[in-house]
C-alpha cells in the first residue's frame, strides 16, 4: 500500500466545490483528481468536519450555502472512500499543543500540522500557512500560491 505524501486542508476541499473563484476551483479539482489517482493524499478528520460546516453554512452573498446538506454529506462519504482519513489521538493533540507554542500557529492550524507530523506525511496542502515553510518535518505547499502572489490567507473560523 502506498503511503500518502500530503495532507489536504479544508480550503482545498471547499474551493473544489465553490463556484465563486473558478481559477481556484480548477486548481483544487485537478490537484485532488491527480492525487487521489496516485494515492498520494490523506484527509485529516478535522478537514472533513470543517468542510461540512463551511459548505453548509448560510452565505449572504449567494443567498444560501455553497451546497445542499445532503450533497455535502455524500461528498464526505465519497472522500472517505477515495483516500485514507487520519483521526486524532493523544499524540496528535500533544503535538498540536507544541505547534501552538513553538510555531505560534492557531489551534486549528497546529492541529492540522500535528496530523502530518505524527502520521509522517511530508507535506500539507493549504493556503493557511506560509508557502514553502517547514514546520518540524512537514513542508507547506500552497496550491494557490501563483494566484495569490504568496499572500497567506487566514480566514476566521467558519465552523462554529
Amino acid at each position: 500500500m502506498k503511503v500518502p505524501q500530503a495532507l489536504v486542508d479544508t480550503n482545498v476541499l471547499v474551493y473544489r466545490v465553490d463556484p465563486r473563484d473558478l481559477e481556484k476551483q480548477e486548481i483544487a479539482t485537478d490537484l485532488l483528481r491527480r492525487a487521489i489517482a496516485d494515492r498520494a493524499i490523506a484527509f485529516p478528520h478535522q478537514a472533513l468536519l470543517e468542510f461540512v460546516a463551511a459548505t453548509t453554512r448560510f452565505r449572504p452573498e449567494i443567498g444560501g450555502p455553497l451546497l445542499p446538506r445532503g450533497e455535502v454529506l455524500r461528498e464526505v462519504e465519497n472522500l472517505m472512500l477515495l483516500a485514507p482519513v487520519l483521526y486524532p489521538n493523544a499524540q496528535v493533540v500533544r503535538t498540536a499543543l507544541r505547534g501552538t507554542a513553538v510555531f505560534g500557529l492557531s489551534w486549528f492550524d497546529a492541529h492540522l500540522w500535528a496530523y502530518a507530523e505524527v502520521y509522517g506525511l511530508p507535506e500539507i496542502w493549504s493556503e493557511d500557512f506560509q508557502h514553502g515553510r517547514r514546520y518540524g518535518q512537514v513542508r507547506v505547499v500552497d496550491p494557490f500560491h501563483e494566484l495569490t502572489g504568496g499572500e497567506v490567507h487566514e480566514p476566521g473560523a467558519t465552523y462554529g
